[in-house]
């Protein structure tokens, strides 16, 4: 019974918030920067961990929205915001980071070994930072909605007895 409550049609947009949610814990553990052949996961680090959690705690509101029938899209949107805002400034940082580790890694094999400096190789941004640029971008969407909704009746001013 509860079960069919839930995909009722006016909670069946959480199921949105739930899958997006799970996308999000699970883009911590895609390839986030490739350097050459070398693919480096996000899950050692400390902003895919806080991705897991921001994407499990999205999931976890979203189902509990299906399951008590409540509205919880304020949540939603300030984890969607904060994942957002994660995975936005590992999309900027993060591949410069590793390619400034693997250039200082290159100088230092090449005067180790007593040979001119290679060319440093080139880091790129992984699939696990878009998947999770897109999860937490879709989360903010479906939170936005409870701000953006018309109005379902104007707020006509009733004039003011300033007699008084």
């Amino acid at each position: 019974m509860i079960l069919r409550a839930m995909f009722r049609p006016g909670m069946r947009a959480y199921l949105i918030p739930l899958v997006a949610g799970m996308a999000l814990a699970s883009s911590a553990f895609l390839p986030w920067v490739i350097v050459g052949e070398i693919t480096l996961r996000g899950v050692p680090d400390t902003m895919a961990l806080w991705t897991v959690g921001l994407g499990g705690v999205a999931a976890v509101l979203a189902a509990l929205s299906l399951i008590t029938r409540k509205n919880s899209r304020h949540p939603l949107l300030l984890v969607g915001l904060i994942a957002l805002g994660i995975m936005f400034l590992s999309w900027r940082i993060m591949p410069r980071t590793v390619a400034d580790r693997a250039l200082t890694r290159s100088q230092a094999v090449a005067i180790v070994e007593d040979r001119p400096l290679d060319e440093a190789p080139v880091a790129l941004v992984g699939s696990g930072i878009y998947l999770g640029l897109v999860a937490s971008t879709v989360i903010v969407g479906f939170g936005l909605t409870i701000v953006v909704r018309r109005a379902s009746r104007t707020y006509a001013l009733v004039d003011p007895d300033d007699d008084v």
